[in-house]
């Protein structure tokens, strides 16, 4: 055995304590799967709802035992999982429009069939399937007779939020898709009579969006009780932030601090730091109201998910603000924390966390990026996972070797590759051993550096105009860096560690994985395995992989371009972002060769 039970045991004592009885205290292996990246042959221009059943039936297959999912709420027309307009409606785009539960469904099969002809499924997503699903949607709705007696107590029972979301949105299709800070005076504050005159008078339409939030609740729940009856977990993902035009805002405003911006501090590769525009949270009101608004969304997420991967985990303790009257183009660099005290953060976190531990669900990290240390303590403290991801698991700062499987956290979920980076087969071919060329650039603009110069003395040239950059083979340690640049460690200490950390990189790894006779260039699928194995094999309770780093074990990625795999590139608007498919159906990949890999790869692990 390679970890005994009992080093997990501790987690029975903490405040997680019946979290984890639900869940048991044992090792899993999972996967992490977008909705719109998975499909089955009835989708109908995306990934469903019902399509979870079918990556049921293969987790069952092949041993895996957690689903991770990103989030699925509504996100208007923006498309972007983190920047939702509402942090408890989920996103009409993935209902499935076969197994809506009204009795006259056969009448629209034309219809619908139509649609699914019309919105195939391609490497991309095309999104406009979600303004065809919300106009037959409506035809549907309108063709009922009869107001369903279940559908009514859904509506009472999350009154809550339901009727606010149903008329922010009605408000939003006839302010032609504006944000509610453009809207007419008498709309920007859901209170008062205007907006009761506004409800009588849209009755139906607000009704439509309330009862397609109910369909999507039947069938989501659903699709939960068949996971737990197959012995699969749904592990969902709330967004920590809402965007500024929500629901969630506007009718909330006192909870949120709309004169500041949220973001990230300035550090190694953003220079000028980040600015994500979505306001902060006023903790200060949002507890005088006995913090009914975050159990609510607790409550209601509970419905989808066993477990809850709390994105921005950090931002519990601290997050980075900036005045909304500070000019955009000085992104993050102008901010500061909230709250500014660092003594206050582990309390003010643990104030929230508690709050989020009253519900049935696991809460899960994602603790990446700059963490104070009030975090790492608090999760051990409370017997929370966290994330160790794979290729940033080094000794930094020391000999920048990669970590021991055994040197991983207990209380963590050990990752290849998360939704914000390229999946493994690409890091090791266009990413290991090399240096970000954009992080160069701000590195010669921040120690005034001429950058060409730089590039030519220190990296090869054929390199100059990828994305990523190779040291010349002569600069073959650190000190070297600093002789060419004429500096000490102290003056351009960034660039003395980078060398250290990317150098060699490549070496380390295949150290790492005990098998330094593996292909250095090419990611073949003996070391795809060997690396999932060695991911697996850490001392991590759980190790969930990315769809596309489980599938690079077949053969379906040798003639494409290995930057198009990845999910999300942060920092950046592209139209590659959130709209990746997996290269074939379910169904298919219930036939896979790779099935067997996995399995076997969980029996070496002797994870489950």
């Amino acid at each position: 055995m390679l970890y005994n039970k009992k080093i997990y045991e501790k987690f029975l004592q903490l405040a997680a304590k019946d979290k984890w009885e639900k869940i048991g205290i044992k090792r899993r292996a999972g996967v992490l799967a977008p909705l719109f990246s998975i499909y089955s042959e009835n989708s109908t221009g995306i990934g469903d709802i019902y399509d979870i059943k079918l990556l049921v039936d293969w987790c069952k297959k092949c041993g895996l035992s957690i689903i991770q999912l990103l989030p699925l709420n509504d996100t208007g027309y923006k498309f972007t999982p983190y920047d939702c307009i509402s942090t408890f409606a989920l996103d009409p785009v993935y209902i499935n429009l076969y197994k809506l539960k009204i009795p006259d469904i056969n009448k629209f099969m034309p219809q619908i069939n139509a649609i699914k002809e019309k919105y195939k499924i391609g490497e991309r997503i095309n999104y406009n399937i979600k303004r065809e699903k919300l106009k037959i949607l409506w035809e549907i709705f309108k063709s009922q007779k009869e107001i369903n007696e279940e559908y009514e107590d859904y509506v009472e029972e999350n009154n809550l939020w339901l009727d606010d979301y149903a008329i922010f949105m009605v408000l939003k299709e006839q302010n032609d898709e504006k944000s509610w800070e453009e809207w007419q005076d008498i709309y920007k504050k859901k209170d008062g009579e205007k907006i009761e005159r506004f409800q009588k008078k849209n009755f139906d339409r607000i009704n439509y969006f309330r009862w397609i939030q109910w369909q999507i609740f039947l069938q989501f729940k659903e699709v939960k009780e068949y996971a737990n009856e197959n012995g699969i977990f749904i592990l969902g993902d709330l967004p920590f932030l809402v965007s500024r035009d929500s629901v969630d805002v506007w009718a909330n405003q006192k909870f949120f601090k709309l004169d500041l911006a949220s973001g990230a501090p300035p550090d190694m590769y953003f220079a000028k730091g980040q600015r994500w525009g979505m306001p902060p949270y006023n903790w200060e009101e949002i507890e005088k109201g006995n913090y009914v608004y975050l159990k609510e969304k607790i409550k209601y997420a509970e419905n989808f998910y066993d477990m809850f991967r709390i994105d921005h985990f950090v931002g519990l303790f601290r997050i980075w603000t900036i005045k909304l009257s500070e000019p955009l183009n000085t992104f993050g660099l102008n901010g500061k924390f909230d709250p500014e005290d660092e003594k206050e953060w582990k309390k003010h976190g643990h104030k929230i966390l508690k709050v989020m531990l009253n519900g049935n669900m696991l809460p899960c990290a994602e603790d990446l990026g700059v963490v104070p240390q009030s975090a790492y303590e608090t999760l051990d403290e409370f017997g929370l996972p966290g994330m160790d991801v794979q290729r940033w698991m080094r000794n930094w700062g020391k000999t920048y070797d990669f970590k021991r499987p055994d040197e991983y956290r207990e209380n963590s979920i050990s990752v290849i590759s998360s939704h914000d980076m390229t999946p493994l087969i690409t890091w090791w071919e266009n990413e290991a051993g090399t240096v970000d060329i954009k992080l160069i650039e701000k590195l010669c603009e921040e120690y005034n550096f001429d950058f060409n110069q730089i590039i030519d003395k220190l990296f090869d040239k054929k390199g100059k105009e990828e994305k990523r950059i190779k040291w010349k083979k002569e600069i073959d340690s650190p000190e070297k860096v600093l002789e060419i640049l004429n500096k000490t460690r102290d003056e351009v200490w960034m660039f003395y560690d980078l060398h250290r950390e990317t150098f060699d990189e490549k070496e380390k790894f295949l150290k790492y994985l005990e098998n330094e006779n593996l292909d250095r260039e090419k990611a073949s699928k003996e070391f795809v395995k060997t690396a999932i194995i060695k991911c697996m094999q850490a001392k991590s309770i759980f190790s969930i992989q990315n769809i596309f780093d489980f599938l690079s074990l077949g053969n379906f990625f040798e003639n494409i371009n290995k930057w198009d795999l990845r999910i999300n590139t942060p920092g950046i608007i592209s139209n590659k972002n959130w709209n990746l498919t997996i290269p074939l159906t379910l169904e298919d990949l219930m036939l896979s060769d790779i099935n067997q890999v996995i399995k076997k790869i969980l029996e070496i692990s002797e994870i489950y």
